[in-house]
């Protein structure tokens, strides 16, 4: 029996205390205190972008790892994080046609999946998995890196990023980005943790018509989307399900498209989507490489793989098209074919309608202004040049020599430069921003004639493609 001559007093104390710490918790967020979910420790060690972090593997036998990269399948390490150490980790090869190319052209770096929690509870401060981004056709080492930031400053849920060097055995591998995988712990930091559904649409077959992937409704059936429901990231049941379907067919109506769409977030998202010329992206051919946000019947499309994008989606093309010109004033009202536009709903039906569409430009007019008219992008290549360059010149693995890498550092610049002088001139009218009106007039088209796009990083030899297109 407690017998404090106080006792009264301290259990009165404890329950106000008890009382006041509810409060703070359900309260803590409006009252303006750090929420951890919210602001995870991850964000601020692993993804903490001002400096080049160290990741370890130890793994038994990572020559078999490597000959077995074709199966994508998850095997155990250890992994030693800024001297944290996770055991029982799962890891696999990441990628598709990079992963395909990489051994083609003989080389064993690939971009790799780190899942923490595959066999076990593990976390790193809240994080559940991540990437390693292999720099695959990326001479910069940057073109993941400043998409994501060009979306983050364009106020979209992006996944963090920083550079990490990577030694496998306490031997170096390289130098790669490190990028938050949209899962649990992404889905917790930006959404709370009664966060909506998470899907990664893709297609099983390229030659398959892959409406769902493209976002267009087809029917009520549940079966009929499988590209998007066998890629979710939870476990949504039916209800989640037909609440994303009927999202899809209201977007097919193209009529009170804020009934289904974050309008203003899409936008935003097609603001640096279409600047960055990602032709391996929801506007493109393949339609896939995003991420499908759906929440209480709303969508959101969310940013993902950016090593192709500004202007190099060409995989080892036999005749690739490397016309800098075109694709620093690539038109931004109509950034793909007309036969492709009306199959892209969640682009085509926000800009038939005449308030988004003048909207979309007053984005793209912020983005220009504050972005690269500011000086902010040419600072960002400048710093981010001078953290990686030391790991990139001692890179054992790297695709590229050193020399290649300056090259393609100041061919990004370059072509991002130019290209927001081209989209300042479509903007005011000076320059063409439709397909058919730069099929008629090119005259008043920026010059980027002096840009070799593959110099942002090819891995197949172009010595005799480039010497031909000089003669």
């Amino acid at each position: 029996m407690l017998t404090h001559r106080y006792i009264d007093r301290i259990c009165i104390g404890a329950l106000c205390l008890a009382l006041l710490l509810t409060l703070v918790f359900i309260n803590g967020e409006k009252w303006g205190i750090q929420n951890g979910l919210r602001d995870p420790g991850y964000a601020t060690r692993l993804f903490d972008a001002s400096k080049v972090h160290m990741i370890n593997i130890l793994i038994d036998d990572w020559e078999g790892f490597l000959n077995q990269a074709s199966e994508e399948e998850y095997t155990t390490c250890t992994l030693v994080i800024d001297g944290k150490t996770l055991e029982n980790v799962g890891i696999r090869v990441k990628g598709n046609n990079s992963r395909r190319l990489t051994e083609e052209y003989g080389h064993q770096r690939y971009s790799l999946k780190v899942e923490l929690d595959h066999y076990t509870s593990n976390h790193y401060y809240g994080l559940d998995k991540f990437s390693l981004d292999a720099a695959f056709q990326d001479n910069s080492y940057m073109k993941n890196w400043v998409a994501y930031d060009m979306m983050a400053y364009m106020g979209v849920v992006t996944p963090l990023c920083s550079y990490t060097w990577v030694q496998v055995n306490h031997e170096d591998w390289g130098l790669f980005l490190a990028v938050e995988e949209p899962e649990e712990a992404f889905a917790r930091r930006n959404f709370g943790k009664e966060h909506g559904q998470l899907y990664k649409p893709d297609y099983r077959n390229l030659a398959d018509e892959n409406a769902d992937v493209h976002l267009r409704y087809i029917d009520d059936e549940i079966t009929s989307y499988d590209n998007i429901f066998r890629n979710a990231k939870f476990d949504p049941t039916d209800a989640d399900k037909k609440r994303l379907i009927e999202a899809l067919r209201i977007l097919d109506t193209g009529e009170n498209l804020e009934r289904a769409i974050d309008v203003d977030q899409v936008l935003r998202y097609f603001t640096v989507q279409v600047f960055v010329v990602n032709l391996d992206s929801y506007l493109g051919r393949t339609g896939h490489n995003y991420f499908l946000y759906e929440e209480d019947g709303i969508l959101q499309i969310l940013p993902w793989d950016y090593n192709l994008a500004f202007a190099t989606y060409s995989l080892g093309m036999p005749d690739p098209i490397n016309d800098a010109t075109l694709y620093v004033n690539y038109p931004i009202n109509t950034p793909a074919s007309g036969e492709v536009m009306t199959k892209r709903p969640l682009y085509h039906h926000l800009m038939q309608n005449d308030a988004y569409f003048d909207r979309y430009h007053a984005y793209f007019d912020s983005f220009i202004e504050g972005y690269f008219e500011s000086g902010r992008f040419e600072v960002l290549i400048e710093q981010t040049r001078e953290l990686i360059a030391p790991y990139v010149a001692k890179d054992p693995t790297a695709f590229c020599s050193y020399a290649d890498f300056m090259l393609g550092v100041d061919t990004l610049r370059d072509f991002c430069l130019l290209r927001s002088q081209s989209v300042r001139g479509q903007l005011e009218g000076t320059i063409p921003a439709t397909i058919r009106g730069q099929s008629e007039d090119r005259t008043s088209f920026v010059d980027a004639s002096m840009i070799w796009l593959p110099d942002m990083g090819e891995i197949a030899d172009l010595e005799k493609e480039k010497g031909s297109s000089e003669k």
